[in-house]
């Protein structure tokens, strides 16, 4: 019987991920790193995305690399920081080309919960990271199992808007149904790729357009 984890509809998409070695081997170094290291986000938030956003009610990724690594910042989703915290570079970034996009102000928080309760998984390829060192925990598991996560959703019947942001995410394609799914691709948001065509790649007009198109509900993408 699969390791339980997963308080909704995900525990039966990819619980048996937790019965596999290499999961196993992944939970043996978390262990090890919570107990002996700082290591973001706290482990009650590692599955944020799942929790916040079931995987039947999944409309868009928006796909990240590793979670922020200073103090405070990660709480599971990508690109999100917690509320309170100053908003780093990249979410900046993202919030303007949300303005020139669509219009909406700046908010006063980079909290993106609003986003992934409206049916937008906020997924990090990598799901922990030690305090202070990007992509520390990049290579001990968590790659095979977020691939698993974009299979699953990729198999599904209901088409989801892959929104891919840089060459990293970029890689994630090839697991991708590009029949039945759509993918929006620019440079990462990220202070040093951001003017090389992240800035008026229009991505939350693209996102909604093509829901509209499908008769489905739009996101709210505007935080304040």
């Amino acid at each position: 019987m699969a390791k339980k984890i997963l308080s909704n509809d995900w525990q039966d998409v990819v619980g048996e991920e937790f019965d596999k070695p290499y999961y196993t081997e992944l939970r043996e170094f978390l262990k090890e790193q919570y107990a002996n290291e700082t290591v973001y986000p706290p482990q009650d938030e590692i599955w944020s995305a799942f929790e916040h956003t079931a995987f039947k009610d999944v409309k868009v990724v928006i796909l990240g690399q590793d979670p922020y690594h200073g103090q405070g910042q990660a709480h599971g989703l990508s690109f999100s920081v917690k509320p309170g915290v100053r908003i780093p570079p990249s979410l900046r970034n993202i919030f303007k080309e949300l303005n020139d996009d669509i219009g909406c102000e700046q908010p006063s928080d980079g909290t993106l919960t609003k986003w992934a309760d409206q049916g937008v998984m906020m997924l990090n390829t990598v799901l922990t990271v030690r305090k202070g060192d990007a992509n520390s925990h990049r290579g001990k598991g968590w790659e095979e199992f977020t691939d698993e996560v974009i299979r699953k959703l990729s198999a599904r019947k209901e088409p989801v808007i892959f929104v891919l942001w840089g060459k990293p995410a970029q890689t994630k394609k090839g697991l991708i149904d590009l029949e039945r799914h759509d993918v929006i691709e620019a440079p990462h948001p990220s202070p040093f790729s951001a003017k090389k065509g992240f800035f008026g790649s229009k991505p939350f007009s693209k996102v909604n357009s093509l829901l509209q198109k499908r008769g489905e509900e739009p996101i709210d993408f505007c935080l304040d």
